[in-house]
């Protein structure tokens, strides 16, 4: 099939022609595309200097399809690059994906009262194929790359630049590993990667520096989380670097499914918001639990280099509920930084303290003290 670098459906078209096993290999140069949606047992390559460039325009994205936005199951734009229920799919190569995301970032100021009304539509149990959105007057900015219910994928080698919102977003996923990968986002929400109610998911040499939180790791919201029930669990991240961004890798506030069984190790952070950090609030429910964070150098974070933090303020909508948050077996071993504005900052709450937090061996300066208030 001859591909065309101006025709939006020209990959999708080579994509669904695909036998299976089948790779679809993009050659050099700038090719313009709507949205791609994958599937089983196919590999889509990106040869050096082969650059995708995804549309600005939001109606490309439609008909809606199914996704979970912030922790909430709904209908919505389709991501730029989506899967749902396939297995065996790689996206690999020297080449780079283009979300051409500023066209959507002004929808973080008009997105509030959708995503009220989506939050509301989960304490109420209006079913999930009612919840539609997909217009601009909802304004919900759907993600770059998103794997919904899928097994076995690989994302090796490639550099991804400014989506419309959270950049790699696995959800309901069993087996993904990430290699060698360069994430570059500037706009708000942009977060790196999003493991979300997954398992065995490995993120390993990879290099970000984004607009939100580079690493984060959710298991949905608050009442829709609890319904789906699904944890986040058997992650491992090691050998990566990160030069930018709200914080290096981040647990929740999304975690109302459970968070568990994290091992962050050999890292490097330097230069974001915040280093670790563990984010919940009264309303979400759920746990994290389970979790090390080992060999790692945190070096001058605006905020603090290591917070865990049970009354989070920077959630979308606020809980309707007043279910408890739980952390607990929090592992913190040789950890090393300077030039945070606070070392260690751990806030439990009154009826939910924090409890088997340890810290061994960790040397990091600060120009303010450290603070700790309900910790067991």
């Amino acid at each position: 099939m001859i591909l065309d670098k101006k025709d939006l459906r020209s990959l999708q078209r080579a994509i669904d022609a695909l036998p299976e096993g089948g790779i679809l290999k993009i050659p050099e140069g700038r090719w313009l595309t709507g949205p791609l949606h994958l599937k089983s047992s196919m590999t889509l390559e990106l040869t050096p200097g082969a650059v995708l460039e995804f549309s600005p325009v939001m109606e490309d994205y439609l008909p809606p399809v199914f996704t979970r936005w912030e922790g909430v199951e709904c209908y919505n734009y389709s991501p730029l690059i989506y899967a749902q229920n396939v297995r065996d799919v790689t996206i690999r190569g020297a080449g780079k994906l283009v979300g051409n995301g500023a066209a959507w970032w002004s929808w973080k100021q008009l997105q509030q009262p959708a995503a009220e009304r989506l939050c509301a539509a989960q304490s109420q149990g209006i079913p999930v194929e009612k919840r539609v959105f997909a217009t601009r007057q909802d304004a919900l900015r759907p993600s770059f790359i998103q794997f919904i219910s899928c097994q076995n994928i690989v994302l090796e080698d490639f550099t991804i630049e400014d989506g419309p919102q959270w950049t790699i977003h696995p959800v309901y996923c069993d087996h993904v590993a990430a290699r060698r990968l360069r994430i570059r986002t500037s706009g708000p929400n942009t977060d790196g990667f999003n493991p979300d109610s997954c398992q065995n998911v490995l993120i390993e040499d990879c290099d970000f520096s984004t607009g939100d939180d580079c690493i984060a790791i959710n298991s949905g919201m608050n009442e829709d989380g609890w319904r789906v029930a699904r944890p986040c669990r058997q992650i491992e991240i090691r050998n990566c670097r990160f030069t930018g961004g709200h914080a290096a890798v981040a647990i929740g506030s999304g975690m109302s499914g459970g968070v568990e069984d994290v091992f962050v190790h050999d890292c490097s952070i330097q230069g974001t918001e915040r280093g670790i950090r563990l984010k919940t609030i009264p309303g979400r429910g759920g746990y994290i639990r389970n979790v090390l964070f080992q060999d790692l150098t945190i070096c001058g974070t605006e905020q603090e280099a290591i917070e865990i933090s049970m009354a989070y303020g920077s959630s979308t909508v606020a809980p309707l509920s007043q279910a408890l948050p739980e952390i607990c077996g929090i592992t913190f071993l040789r950890i090393h930084g300077k030039d945070a504005r606070c070392g260690v900052a751990l806030k439990g709450l009154p009826d939910s303290p924090l409890r088997s937090i340890c810290l061994e061996d960790v040397h990091v300066s600060g120009r303010e003290p450290d603070r700790q208030e309900y910790v067991l």
